[in-house]
């Protein structure tokens, strides 16, 4: 059953500026996943566009055939890459994965 692999950031930066680029980086960093990871077989990943300050700042959405993609994906050395830079700019997390039919 295919795994959906929902998380959300709040950025640590308090100049907005740097938190916009910050943003956009994660989600350059994220998106450049695809055709990388093999196990991927969706990903969207976007910056809050309406309710800046409010909502979470980004938000990964990844789909995968199953637990042991998921798997094989929090390991490749291509999603640890992006997740170095993620932990050096985020405050919080949190995340959670679904079974979708």
């Amino acid at each position: 059953m295919t795994v959906r692999h929902v998380v959300a950031w709040r950025l640590a930066a308090t100049d907005e500026a740097e938190r916009a680029a910050h943003a956009n980086e994660i989600v350059s960093r994220l998106s450049a996943l695809v055709g990388v990871v093999p196990s991927i077989l969706s990903l969207t990943a976007g910056a809050e566009a309406l309710y800046v300050g409010t909502n979470w700042d980004v938000v990964l959405i990844a789909d995968f055939a199953d637990q042991e993609g998921l798997e094989a994906y929090q390991v490749h050395p291509a999603h640890k890459e992006a997740g170095t830079f993620i932990r050096s700019v985020v405050a919080d997390r949190v995340a959670v994965d679904i079974h979708v039919a």
